[in-house]
């Protein structure tokens, strides 16, 4: 049996943030969600997260956002081994495998961790620690082996000798403990450091045989303590995630200017232009051109989809639509196949009908468009009274004219017309031609009054004359 621990309780002040640190923003989720999803493919039989900093609002983030994850509390936080102290109670009927994480290493691969596992097991250590070789290993707890590659001390940066820091083989802060053994020693520990913390180092220490394994690629270790260490994590799963879709098929002009979230998936043959970026849930289907300077959130793209210099926020676009450039559809927009939506339209909670087209400078809320209408440039649905949206419908192959103004409530038939400048207030019948907008009224041979002259006046040779008395 495996258990997962998560040490999530610190306060993380070199942020300077009002957050959690494991609640810290990261290529679309947060570090402690990475943290969780590394070693949810090891299937493990318990799943624990040490809380203690803003306990509640970790607890209530990782509730909504994963399953079956015991919450731990740790009040005080006074270190690594007073952290993993706190399982004593909760796992005191364990006797399998206990795999320890800290909730600020989000890069760790699944498959580092099943090999970390695996190690365990087959040499039958009490512990197998985790390491890394680094060229500049400052700021890492150092890892002592002996002649057979068996751990003899774990010693804190802080703690270390001029020479021990000379050691390039650092503690990756990850663990794979034989639970039994660990928790007859956690009691034994004490805060004999410059921290007064209980260090789960110490731990190592009491136990025997202790082994390590060391990790293939040492970026994977890297911890967040600062806004400079998450920017870098950043950039490499943004890497990873770029690397992941171009190996499938999708094309990225210019990959290093392009964000993706790890909930974005790609169809084949998908081309996405520079600057371009997706956040949240998306599903993009085969073929669709994305870009450049495109923001698609929490959207699905159905095949042949283009989208250019756009922002798309919770919306559905079918086959063959074209969105932009310059379109903004929010949440709620649903775009039937073949729609196009062009420069400076804005479109929210409506959907519109297939081959519907609206070119320009238009507002559509809260509408329903049928079939093949077609809307003039500046028209505006004007769905709010002041107090409450209302709906504008449209029937198919309806044809609104340009600078149109249609007040809702409002339901215009089929092939219905409006005259381009109207302003429409009442329902129009299938078929019908709506004209509201003042008559035109021309005088012919108008001039303009000449403007009074209070100081004096000109005459008729252009030389001014005084005004009477």
């Amino acid at each position: 049996m495996l258990a997962v621990a998560i040490l999530a309780a610190g306060k993380g002040t070199r942020m300077r943030s009002a957050h959690p640190k494991v609640l810290q923003p990261l290529a679309g989720a947060t570090l402690v969600d990475w943290v969780l999803q590394s070693c949810e493919p090891l299937n493990p039989h318990r799943r624990l997260l040490v809380v203690g900093h803003q306990a509640e609002r970790v607890q209530q983030h990782v509730q909504h956002r994963h399953q079956q994850v015991e919450f731990v509390l740790q009040q005080p936080q006074r270190g690594t081994g007073h952290s993993v102290q706190q399982l004593l109670q909760p796992l005191a009927d364990f006797t399998g495998a206990l795999l320890v994480l800290n909730g600020d290493v989000p890069l760790l691969r699944n498959a580092t961790l099943r090999r970390l596992v695996d190690h365990h097991h087959r040499s039958g250590s009490a512990v197998t620690i985790l390491t890394a070789r680094l060229e500049d290993p400052r700021g890492y707890g150092r890892v002592f082996c002996d002649d057979r590659q068996r751990v003899t001390a774990i010693v804190e940066d802080r703690d270390c000798t001029d020479e021990q820091r000379r050691n390039g083989l650092i503690n990756a802060g990850v663990y794979c403990f034989h639970w039994p053994s660990v928790a007859a020693v956690l009691p034994r520990l004490k805060a004999d450091n410059q921290q007064g913390e209980l260090y789960l180092t110490d731990a190592v220490g009491l136990l025997n045989p202790a082994t390590q394994l060391t990790a293939e690629d040492a970026t994977e270790i890297s911890g967040v303590n600062d806004r400079g260490q998450l920017a870098a994590c950043e950039q490499v799963l943004q890497q990873r995630l770029r690397q992941q879709w171009l190996a499938a098929g999708v094309s990225f002009l210019d990959p290093a200017s392009c964000s993706l979230s790890p909930d974005t998936r790609f169809g084949r043959d998908v081309v996405v232009e520079p600057q371009t970026h997706f956040r949240g849930s998306n599903s993009i289907g085969d073929g669709c051109r994305i870009g450049p300077s495109t923001l698609i959130e929490d959207s699905q793209l159905e095949a042949e989809v283009e989208v250019t210099f756009s922002v798309v926020r919770q919306a559905r676009l079918a086959r063959g639509s074209i969105v932009g450039p310059f379109a903004h559809l929010r949440p709620g927009a649903v775009l039937e196949e073949r729609c196009k939506v062009g420069n400076f339209v804005e479109v929210k909670n409506s959907r519109l009908g297939a081959d519907v087209k609206a070119g320009h400078l238009s507002y559509l809320g809260d509408a329903r468009l049928g079939r093949g209408v077609n809307v003039g440039a500046g028209t505006i649905t004007a769905n709010f009274d002041g107090t409450g949206k209302h709906p504008t419908t449209i029937g198919e192959g309806s044809s609104i004219g340009a600078n149109s103004v249609l007040v809702a409530p409002v339901t215009l038939g089929r092939d219905v017309t409006v005259a381009a400048g109207s302003t429409i207030t009442k329902d129009v019948a299938d078929d019908g031609l709506a004209i509201a907008r003042c008559r035109q009224v021309e005088k012919k041979d108008w001039r303009k009054p000449a403007a009074p002259h209070r100081s004096g006046s000109v005459s008729e040779a252009g030389e001014k004359t005084k005004s009477s008395p």
